[in-house]
């Protein structure tokens, strides 16, 4: 089908957002929408350009996590490149595995 000619279908994530500030309520809708364009996209450079760009807002998204500033008081603790990190650590352990992590019933 011509992507002029397809139909679009909307689709809602409803979360709990008391807790979040409106940069974090933003960068969630930002990091949602570039999440369906990584998955929907055919171009291969926007493929990986925006695969790019979500991991660097997913790591961005740590970085302002409410933990870091609940646990400011021991500055001494990266916890946020920590985090990172760890993430990264178990990414790689991912990206050459033949194994896809599905969470659906």
């Amino acid at each position: 089908m011509d992507k002029k000619t397809k139909k679009t279908q909307s689709f809602s994530i409803t979360l709990e957002g008391s807790e979040l500030s409106a940069q974090q309520k933003r960068l969630l809708k930002t990091v949602s929408n570039l999440l369906a364009h990584v998955m929907t996209t055919d171009d291969e450079g926007e493929y990986f350009d925006s695969s790019s760009e979500l991991m660097k807002l997913v790591a961005g998204a740590i970085k302002q996590a409410n933990f870091t500033s609940i646990w400011r008081e021991d500055e001494n603790i990266p916890y946020s490149t920590q985090a990172l990190e760890f993430c990264l650590d178990n990414l790689n352990d991912e990206i050459y595995s033949d194994k896809i992590v599905r969470y659906d019933n």
